[in-house]
């Protein structure tokens, strides 16, 4: 790739995610609704309300061990060109502990004050690995650098909408935003730039489990109507661990490939 090339993409994308924050700017503000927190399995075990959407964030957690474990002891030998890329991941598996954590406390009583601490986690997961994407798809300064604009968006968003709903016209649209935004903006970065690892369709499989997660959440009271046996935001929760999984499964997996074509 010329540089000249590489320059007419960084701009493509940066007109992009100006684009599409106006558009979501000029939409009318809408806020968390009310019926949220009305989860289809409110089923009680051993005295923990909402078992079942409590217990499943155990999965996160579990994935976050493995990972850290992993990254701390040898995995940067193989997995990382540039052994600061490693920073990024043990943000990324951090935010996913934190995310469990969150959730779960959140699951024993939902409301949107726990709702709050939830989403601050889970932004610290979702950008720290949209950072990782650019590290290596635009180049590992880039995604350093990005790494704390882009942990600072993510809270500054659910921070924002939860002012909004403490004044009583909650704003979703900046979350809405960071949370939605890269799973447009990483298969562009992954077709726009060349990989500097092998796996490279492992994050098309992530993303996959991902929008599958998000489709059982929607789907939370159909997927309960089957059988009664499990709810569709319990199945949320194991589709989003899955997709951490796979995350891990990439790194342990993946191999530097040819020549390193982004700058450090």
């Amino acid at each position: 790739m010329t540089a000249d090339s590489r320059r007419i993409r960084l701009l493509l994308l940066v007109l992009l995610t100006g684009v599409v924050a106006a558009i979501i700017a000029a939409l009318p503000s809408f806020p968390q609704p009310a019926a949220y927190h009305d989860f289809a399995d409110q089923r009680a075990f051993l005295g923990l309300p909402n078992f079942l959407n409590v217990a499943s964030n155990g999965l996160f957690v579990l994935v976050s061990a493995a990972g850290l474990r992993w990254l701390t002891a040898a995995g940067g030998d193989t997995a990382f060109r540039d052994r600061r890329e490693r920073w990024i991941y043990l943000i990324f598996f951090l935010g996913l502990a934190l995310t469990g954590i969150a959730s779960a406390w959140y699951h024993l009583n939902p409301d949107n004050g726990r709702l709050l601490w939830d989403r601050l986690a889970m932004t610290v997961a979702l950008m720290s690995w949209l950072a990782a994407i650019i590290a290596e798809r635009i180049s590992v300064a880039a995604g350093l650098a990005l790494l704390p604009v882009l942990l600072a968006a993510g809270a500054a968003s659910v921070l924002y909408w939860g002012a909004t709903e403490a004044l009583g016209a909650g704003d979703l649209r900046p979350y809405g935003m960071v949370h939605f935004y890269p799973a447009l903006l990483i298969p562009l970065l992954i077709l726009l730039f060349p990989p500097r690892y092998t796996r490279g369709g492992d994050v098309l499989i992530v993303l996959g489990w991902y929008a599958a997660a998000l489709g059982a959440e929607l789907l939370d009271r159909q997927i309960f109507a089957l059988g009664g046996i499990v709810g569709g935001h319990t199945v949320k929760h194991v589709f989003a661990a899955l997709a951490a999984c796979w995350v891990l499964r990439m790194l342990r997996l993946r191999r530097p490939c040819g020549p390193n074509p982004t700058s450090p």
